[in-house]
This record gives C-alpha cells, sequence and structure tokens, in this order.
C-alpha cells in the first residue's frame, strides 16, 4: 500500500518541539512496524537523512519551503495537491494538523489543540485568518480526524460540529531517555544551572498562550512572601509576540533568580526535570502538555493548571492551579517549596501516570486510525 505523509515539520538539525516530536515517534515506528507498506514522506525543504526510518520510506520536496500562510495556501493546495493527483496513494496522513481541500484522496489528520478560536488575540491576523478557515474544512475533508487528548476531540466536535465517530485519540508520551537521577547527579545539576539552590522549572517556548506573565509575576510573590533562595529557570526558544514576557521579566524584584535557558539539549533537560523541586508548567491552553509527562517520568512534581487537556494528561498527579491567578500559582509554588512530604507524594503518583503513555501504543493507535481508512474491517487495538 502506498501512504503518502506530510513530514513538513521534521526539521533539519535538532529542532523538534511537540508537533515535530509528536511527528518523529510516530512515524519512526509506523515505517518499522509496516515494512510492507510504502511510506511517500513529503518534506518542503531539504531533509535530514536520519528521517528515512526505513528502506520502504521514499522523500519528496516540493517546494516552496512553507512557513507562512500565503505559502501554506501554494504548498498544500498546489504542490501536495498535484503530486497527490499523479501518484494517487491509498490514503494522505497529515500529523501537523494542516492538510488540502484539493484532492480526493482520503485523509487523516492530527488536530493537537483549537486554541486559535479560543485565544485568537495570540497570533497574527493573516495566521488566524488561515487557521479558522482552513482547520474546519480540513476537519470535515478528513475521513479521520486525530485528536491528541480526549479534551481536544470534545473541543473539536463541540467547535467544528464533528461527529466523535470520526475522532480518534492518540496522546503523546515522554521518550524514553526521561527517568529519574540519582542524588549526586541531581546535585550536580544543581550547581551548574542554579549555583548549587533548588529551583523550580518551566519548559516550552516563550510564547503567549504558555502563561508566562503569570508565572513570572506569581515567582516573584512567591520570593517576596518566603524570602527563599529557590530560583525560577526557563527553558526554551523565544517564540512568537514575546514582547509582553520581557518586559515582566524586566521589572521582576527577584530578576537575578530568573534565569533563560534558551532551548537545551534532552540530555540536559532529562537532568534539569529530574532535579527541579517542581516543574510549573501553566499555559492557559494546551491540546496536550507534553512537558507535564516528561516531568512526571523524570520522578519531578508538578503544578499545573485546570483547564483544558492538562488535569486529563496530569492524571490526578499533580497540583492544579488557575492559570489566570497569579495568587493561585503563588500558593502552590509555596505549598511544594514547603511541603517535602507532598513532594514525593507528587513525584511517586507522576511516574505511576508517566507509564499510561508510550509512543509504541500511541503509534499503534494512529495506525489504526489509518487502518480504519483504508481498511474498513480493521480490527481496533
Amino acid at each position: 500500500m502506498e501512504i503518502a505523509i506530510n513530514t513538513r515539520f521534521l526539521l533539519p538539525g535538532d529542532k523538534l518541539e511537540g508537533i515535530g516530536r509528536f511527528t518523529y515517534e510516530t512515524l519512526r515506528r509506523l515505517v518499522q512496524q509496516h515494512p510492507e507498506h510504502t511510506f511517500h514522506f513529503l518534506f518542503d525543504r531539504p531533509f535530514d537523512e536520519r528521517y528515512l526510518f526505513g528502506a520502504n520510506v521514499v522523500p519528496h520536496v516540493l517546494y516552496p519551503p512553507a512557513r507562512h500562510p500565503l505559502l501554506w495556501l501554494t504548498w498544500f493546495e498546489g504542490a501536495v495537491a498535484a503530486w497527490l493527483l499523479r501518484h494517487r496513494p491509498a490514503v494522505l496522513l497529515s500529523p501537523d494538523g494542516y492538510t488540502t481541500l484539493a484532492t480526493r484522496v482520503p485523509r487523516v489528520t492530527v488536530i493537537h489543540d483549537l486554541a486559535f478560536e479560543h485565544f485568537p488575540q495570540d497570533i497574527d491576523r493573516l495566521t488566524r485568518r488561515y487557521y479558522q478557515y482552513f482547520t474546519p474544512r480540513f476537519a470535515r475533508a478528513s475521513a479521520r480526524v486525530v485528536a491528541v487528548s480526549e479534551a481536544t476531540r470534545q473541543d473539536i466536535m463541540s467547535t467544528y460540529g464533528l461527529s466523535g465517530e470520526r475522532i480518534r485519540v492518540v496522546p503523546n508520551a515522554a521518550d524514553a531517555h526521561f527517568q529519574p537521577q540519582l542524588a549526586p547527579e541531581q546535585q550536580a545539576t544543581r550547581e551548574r544551572y542554579s549555583a548549587g539552590k533548588p529551583y523550580f522549572l518551566f519548559v516550552g517556548a516563550l510564547q503567549p498562550r504558555k502563561n508566562l506573565v503569570n508565572l513570572l509575576r506569581a515567582f516573584d510573590e512567591f520570593k517576596q512572601r518566603t524570602g527563599a533562595p529557590t530560583k525560577l529557570l526557563v527553558v526554551g526558544r523565544t517564540a512568537w509576540q514575546a514582547g509582553p514576557i520581557f518586559e515582566v521579566y524586566r521589572h521582576l524584584e527577584h530578576r537575578r533568580d530568573v534565569h533563560l535557558t534558551g532551548r537545551v539539549t534532552d540530555a540536559e533537560l532529562t537532568q534539569l526535570y529530574a532535579a527541579a523541586r517542581a516543574t510549573v508548567y501553566v499555559p492557559y491552553f494546551e491540546g496536550f502538555g507534553i512537558p507535564v509527562i516528561e516531568a512526571q517520568a523524570c520522578g519531578c512534581p508538578v503544578i499545573t493548571s485546570n483547564c483544558s487537556s492538562l488535569p486529563e494528561v496530569a492524571g490526578g498527579a499533580a497540583r492544579l492551579v488557575d492559570p489566570f491567578s497569579v495568587a493561585s500559582i503563588a500558593e502552590a509554588l509555596g505549598e511544594l517549596h514547603d511541603d517535602a512530604p507532598r513532594c514525593a507524594a507528587l513525584a511517586a503518583l507522576g511516574l505511576q501516570n508517566a507509564a499510561r503513555y508510550s509512543w509504541d501504543h500511541s503509534a499503534r493507535l494512529l495506525w489504526q486510525a489509518v487502518a480504519e481508512v483504508v481498511e474498513p474491517e480493521s480490527p481496533s487495538v
């Protein structure tokens, strides 16, 4: 069987984030688990050879590189549609929420969240118009839609009126290298990153939805109240509309205790999770929230939001807060700073919760969604 896959988010170099990580981990397994099928990977730029996961992968570079709404339109409705017309695969799998309307090839489309519907102010006008016009049409044109959480599935159903029978849930997972570290390794990490002091950790791109403005204010409030030597490490690249984040950062009373590390390697990230007093991940909207289970897999207590998909993903193993309330976040920081038994309990529960997720299982679920389209009688997982 010939299967076409939009691999636009398999970026060259070490640049995989949420959607790219989902794409990489699930496709690597699909290719290896199904050598009887041919997978046509559709890239929008020269690709990294490490993404050719098996002899049954055939790469294609379709131009132009699509990183702007007008180029998305050109690439999906032009280049991809023309390729599908020429090659006529059995199905087009698109792991990044985008697909094409200009084809009769059956489509399976992964939608990671509908944040742009609920918080449209967080993205620029042209991108917002593209998402709001095309995403509901992509969903309705797809034979199967894949959501990364039950919360996202429900959101797609209620926002777009799509039948739940057409939507499958395929969650993210934490990579195998996210594991607890021994006490000496944890102390070495603290010496390297926080001058040996305890620290709270945030992981994610610096952009409005991640709610760093409220987290920074809450950390300042926590420091003012407790005088604790604890620091805050912010790990992630600067993304879009980050100006207000840096404005708040510049005016923090305890700015010297906040360290912006930028991106780090996977090995460094594992060390940072494992040695943290707690990971604080409090976006006001999230389709899944991979940092929650990455932290839990490392034995790190988690503070996260009480909305969207995050309670579902955290599985009762996190301290939930109101992300819109600085006081709520600051209170949780104080609780986990002072209550070692509570931290230990959350860490133990978190390890159990993270074990519910695996990329192997997610890949099988994704394949089942594809199989339902091309092999309607295929048994469920």
